[in-house]
Parts: C-alpha cells; sequence; structure tokens
C-alpha cells in the first residue's frame, strides 16, 4: 500500500498496538502463477512477538495456495471514518473547498506460512488453540481440546506465520496542521458515528506523541 510520509507509522509500539486491539483480518495467499486470483481468508489470530497464529477448517482452500507457495500476507484495517469536505475548513475558509477523506488504520504483516496438521505432529494444532483461547478469554475454564476434542481437531488445520516485513499506515490527517486536526477530532466526537470515537482518538494520539 501506499504510504505517505505523514501517515507512516511512528514506530512497533503503535502498529502493535493497533494490531493487538484488531485481532481479526484478512490472510492473502498468492499461491502458484496459475492462478488468476489469490485466496482471501478472513480470520481471527493471535501475534506474538513475530509469530502469527491462526487455525481454519481443513477443507479451507488457502491450504492448496501455501502448498504453491507459502509466501503469504495478513492485512488489518480499522478505525476507519469518513470525513465530510466541510470539516476540513475551519475559520474563515470556504467548506465548499474542502476536500472529504476518509481516516483509517492498517497494518500489513508479511511472512512465510506453516502448517501445522495434528496427523503429522500430534499436539500442534492443539498448542495453537491453547494460544488463542489464552487470548481470547483468558479468565473463562475451558477443556483442553487435545484430551476433549480429539477427533474434531483433525478436521482443522494450523497456521504459524513468521512475519518478515511489516508495512503500517495511520491516515489521521497527519498531512494538515493541528488546529485543523483539532477541528475534525471534535467533529468526529460531536458525530458519534461508528469508528468515529477510534479515529478522534487516533488523531488526539498522533498529535500528542
Amino acid at each position: 500500500m501506499f504510504i505517505a510520509p505523514a501517515d507512516a507509522t511512528r514506530g512497533e509500539d503503535e502498529w502493535r498496538s493497533f494490531v493487538s486491539s484488531h485481532p481479526f483480518g484478512h490472510l492473502v495467499a498468492p499461491g502458484g502463477p496459475g492462478r488468476d486470483l489469490p485466496v482471501v481468508v478472513p480470520t481471527q489470530f493471535v501475534l506474538e512477538e513475530r509469530t502469527v497464529w491462526l487455525h481454519l477448517v481443513r477443507a479451507n482452500p488457502v491450504f492448496a495456495a501455501l502448498t504453491e507457495n507459502a509466501r503469504v500476507l495478513l492485512s488489518v484495517a480499522a478505525d476507519w471514518a469518513f470525513i465530510p469536505s466541510s470539516w476540513k475548513a475551519i475559520g474563515d475558509e470556504d467548506p465548499a473547498l474542502g476536500i472529504p477523506t476518509t481516516y483509517y488504520g492498517a497494518v500489513q504483516l508479511t511472512g512465510t506460512a506453516t502448517v501445522h496438521d495434528e496427523r503429522s505432529a500430534p499436539g500442534t494444532v492443539a498448542a495453537i488453540l491453547r494460544r488463542q483461547l489464552a487470548m481470547f478469554q483468558p479468565d473463562l475454564h475451558v477443556a483442553d481440546p487435545a484430551t476433549s476434542h480429539a477427533l474434531k481437531l483433525l478436521g482443522i488445520l494450523g497456521v504459524s506465520i513468521r512475519v518478515e516485513e511489516i508495512s503500517a499506515k495511520f491516515k489521521y490527517g497527519g498531512n494538515v496542521d493541528e488546529p485543523h486536526r483539532r477541528a475534525v477530532e471534535e467533529r468526529l466526537r460531536e458525530r458519534g458515528g461508528p469508528g468515529d470515537e477510534a479515529a478522534a482518538r487516533h488523531v488526539a494520539r498522533r498529535l500528542r506523541d
């Protein structure tokens, strides 16, 4: 994706916090040269250090693509809000001359995937499920998947992705001065629609940091 200097991430703390807050994305597997289109799979995941962990049903077509080519991209985009043209004007500026835009955050993790199969490597998929359970419901007791759901484990495969490249973009008005950004932040909070509060927090955070 294109990243203007004003939208570039401030560093690992920023993009990692964003991904941790939005652990659902789209896994993109290009597959081999004979494919017209990549396989794109919406999925929940866990990011630990530089490894992504997830699981999918064995019948998912992404596994054929991974057999052809283990390179993948995991895309996470969230906290978006449309900014009307009139919001870009402050003071005596003509609202009709404002340029509408969309604020959003996006992180793309590129790396090499490894497929884990209980049939050939017992315990590997169960270990991934434990990681996910510990992340998403740490305070809720649940039966261990290896002992309570051994047969069902054979119907899914685990995936780990060694992250090798990170692209991160936070498009929250960084190309304009603080008064214009503060005006948009205020209007986002006033409108209060889906995504508005999150976008406003990003505007304020990037001004503060």
